[in-house]
């Protein structure tokens, strides 16, 4: 029987020799979302569980790597990182026609606007305080400790992030945007020096993370596709840049009354995190702020093209893409604050 493009009987019998004690029947939901791998919830007698493939068809080589998730979630368990448990990994594209894996459900709420709306001040706090700690534990993880020292490439890696996102921008140009020419070549020119590495998420960011159901703390941090070991502070700063976009811009915090909202000040939570990591400051804070916002600009304008083409599975896609220029601009305007 399909459901949701999945063969449910084939699964069941993989869960079946996976899983002991495993109890059908499996019922299968598709999560909605433009997650670029399927994510299924699936139900069965006893738990609930959650699937997470690669699409079916032809893919790059270097695309949709779930072995990856699957493999950092795994290692990092019982280092403090709140993640869910892994159930399993199969490789046989003859059980549901690509690779997956299976994790435990986690049930929990995900935030996609940063101000945590219907939150007591108190409570977002709590909740800000938990995102900060998560992503302080995750660097503060001895990558070859828990398996993890082949994680990623040795070296140069804010060089490789800003080639790679400017191959993304060039490739998915539509109209002139000035500010991203100026961002290139500024943010070329001066890369600051190769300090810790140690494993990053990637993508963090609070709608990545999971909250407690009644509880504002985490209890499962999500979609490690882009994991890799790398700069910490890159991918810390990927998330604070919030605290300088504005709500209706891209899902920021910029204008708001962060006092009466119970949300600390920016200076307020990177120093939370410098005194978790053992850090007395961040150099080139600024640096990695415009980098962020760089590379937010370059993911809205792929997204732009897509739409233009057609392509685009967002129904705001349009809306999304003109961001980019807003976006380059006011990263610019901090980048020329710097020099």
């Amino acid at each position: 029987m399909m459901t949701d493009g999945l063969d449910i009987g084939r699964l069941e019998a993989w869960f079946a020799s996976v899983v002991p004690g495993f109890a059908g029947p499996l019922r299968a939901t598709r999560f909605a979302g433009g997650q670029s791998n399927p994510t299924y919830r699936l139900d069965g007698a006893r738990a609930s569980y959650v699937l997470r493939r690669k699409p079916p068809g032809v893919l790059l080589p270097s695309a949709h790597q779930v072995d990856r998730e699957f493999r950092v979630m795994k290692a990092l368990a019982g280092t403090g990182v709140p993640v869910p448990r892994m159930v399993g990994l199969c490789d046989d594209p003859a059980v549901i026609g690509s690779m997956f894996f299976v994790m435990e459900h986690v049930p929990g709420r995900v935030f996609m606007d940063a101000r945590l709306p219907g939150m007591a001040p108190a409570a977002r706090a709590a909740a800000y305080d938990s995102m900060n700690a998560t992503i302080a534990a995750l660097h503060s993880v001895d990558a070859g400790a828990v398996g993890l020292g082949d994680f990623g490439r040795p070296g140069a890696y804010m060089a490789r992030q800003i080639s790679r996102w400017t191959k993304q921008y060039r490739a998915s140009e539509t109209v002139p945007i000035p500010a991203m020419d100026r961002l290139i070549e500024w943010l070329g020119a001066y890369t600051p020096p190769e300090g810790r590495v140690s494993i990053v998420h990637g993508d963090y960011r609070m709608d990545n993370l999971m909250l407690h159901p009644t509880q504002p703390r985490a209890v499962a941090l999500l979609d490690w596709e882009l994991s890799t070991l790398g700069d910490p502070i890159a991918d810390f700063a990927y998330h604070v840049m919030v605290w300088r976009i504005a709500p209706d811009l891209f899902r920021g915090l910029a204008g708001e009354d962060l006092g009466a909202l119970g949300i600390p000040s920016e200076a307020a939570y990177v120093a939370q995190y410098c005194a978790r990591t053992g850090r007395a400051a961040i150099a080139d804070w600024e640096y990695y702020i415009v980098y962020g916002i760089f590379r937010i600009a370059a993911i809205l304008q792929g997204i732009a093209k897509r739409a233009l083409d057609g392509t685009a599975e967002a129904a705001d896609a349009v809306e999304l893409g003109a961001r980019a220029r807003p976006l380059a601009e006011q990263a610019w305007a901090i980048a020329q604050a710097v020099r």
